[in-house]
C-alpha cells in the first residue's frame, strides 16, 4: 500500500480556482438529486478543543474523503494555529487511503470555489463591481472566484483592520488582470457601487445595512457557520432570493438564515440541474449562503490527487 502526501503549496499547484468551481459545482449537482452520502460531522471534545470530522462519498463522481478539522485556542501560544485541517482521501472500492493533503489550503479553495458556482449562476453577466468584506484567507480565495466567472474590474475591501485591508490589496494588485482596489470609507460607500458583495468574516453582527443594495446585486456569505454569527441582516434577507449550499445544514447552522427568518427558494444544486431557475431578471437582488460542506472537501479532494497525479506533485510512501 503507498499513499500521497501533498503539502499546501502541492494542493495550490494541482488546482486552478476555474477547475475548482467546476468540481464543487458537481458536488453540488449531486447532493441535491440524493447522489452523494454526508453524515453529520463528530465532534471529539478535549481539555483543550475539539476536532471535527467530515467524511462524504459522491456516488457518481466517486469522490470519497474525510476531513479532519482541529480547533485548539491555546495553540498559539505553542507557535501553532488555532485551526488545523487534513483531508484523508481514499478509494471508493476498497477503502484504501489514497492521499493524505494539506487541510487549510483545500478548504480556502473549496469555500472561494463555492462563491464562484454562485456567482456563476447568479450574478449579472455584466457584473464587474465587488464589494469585499474581510481581508483574510476567505476573502482572498472568494475574490479570485469571482475573478474567475465574471470580468472584476473594482474592488473595495471593507476590514476593521486598515493594515490588514491594505496588505490584501497590494496582494491582489500583483494578480494576473488584477482589477483596481480601493480601501472603502465605510460599508454604505461600497455598496451602492457594488453589483456583487462577499462578505467572508467572523462577525456575529451584520456587516451592513441591506437597504443600501442596488437592484441587481448578488450577495455571497460564506463567513457564519453557527446561529449565533450573523453577516447579513434580515433586510437583505427580506430582498432577497435566498440560495444556499444544503436546506438542513443552512437551517441549522448559519446565523444570517435563522436571526433573518429566511425563506429558502432553492439549493444551488438545483439550480445547476435545471430544477429551479438562476437569476430571473437584471433588477433581482440574490443571496447564496454556504456554510461549508464535506462533499466541497471530497470533490476538491478527488481532482487536486488526479492532478497531483498527472503532474507528479507531492511524496509517494510505501505504507507495506
Amino acid at each position: 500500500m503507498h499513499i500521497r502526501i501533498l503539502t499546501a503549496a502541492d494542493v495550490r499547484a494541482a488546482l486552478s480556482m476555474t477547475a475548482a468551481i467546476d468540481a464543487v459545482g458537481r458536488a453540488y449537482a449531486q447532493l441535491s438529486t440524493g447522489k452523494a452520502t454526508m453524515p453529520l460531522r463528530s465532534r471529539f471534545h478535549t481539555q483543550k478543543g475539539v476536532t471535527l470530522l467530515m467524511p462524504a462519498h459522491l456516488h457518481d463522481s466517486g469522490d470519497f474523503a474525510v476531513k479532519i478539522v482541529s480547533v485548539y485556542a491555546d495553540n498559539p501560544k505553542l507557535g501553532l494555529p488555532t485551526v488545523a485541517a487534513t483531508v484523508l482521501a481514499l478509494d471508493p472500492q476498497t477503502g484504501m487511503p489514497l492521499a493524505l493533503m494539506e487541510g487549510d489550503s483545500l478548504t480556502a479553495l473549496r469555500t472561494g470555489a463555492a462563491g464562484g458556482v454562485a456567482a456563476r449562476y447568479l450574478a449579472r453577466a455584466d457584473a464587474g463591481n465587488v464589494a469585499l468584506f474581510g481581508a483574510g484567507v476567505q476573502a482572498r480565495a472568494q475574490l479570485q472566484a469571482a475573478m474567475a466567472v465574471r470580468k472584476i474590474r473594482r474592488v473595495w475591501i471593507v476590514d476593521p483592520f486598515e493594515s490588514a485591508a491594505r496588505r490584501l490589496a497590494d496582494d491582489i494588485a500583483g494578480w494576473t488582470d488584477a482589477p483596481a482596489v480601493s480601501l472603502a470609507e465605510s460599508p454604505q460607500s461600497a455598496l451602492v457601487q457594488a453589483d456583487i458583495v462577499l462578505a467572508a468574516t467572523t462577525t456575529t453582527t451584520p456587516l451592513f445595512d441591506g437597504n443600501d443594495l442596488k437592484p441587481g446585486t448578488h450577495v455571497t456569505g460564506v463567513g457564519s457557520f453557527t446561529p449565533q454569527m450573523q453577516e447579513i441582516d434580515a433586510t437583505t434577507i427580506r430582498r432577497a432570493r435566498v440560495v444556499v449550499d444544503q436546506r438542513d445544514a443552512a437551517m441549522a447552522e448559519a446565523g444570517d438564515i435563522i436571526a433573518g427568518k429566511a425563506v429558502i427558494d432553492a439549493e444551488i444544486g438545483e439550480i445547476i440541474n435545471g430544477d429551479k431557475p438562476g437569476r430571473q431578471s437584471d433588477d433581482e437582488i440574490t443571496f447564496f449562503k454556504s456554510v461549508g460542506l464535506a462533499v466541497q472537501d471530497a470533490v476538491t479532494a478527488g481532482a487536486v490527487l488526479k492532478s497531483a497525479e498527472e503532474k507528479g506533485l507531492g511524496t509517494v510512501i510505501q505504507m507495506s
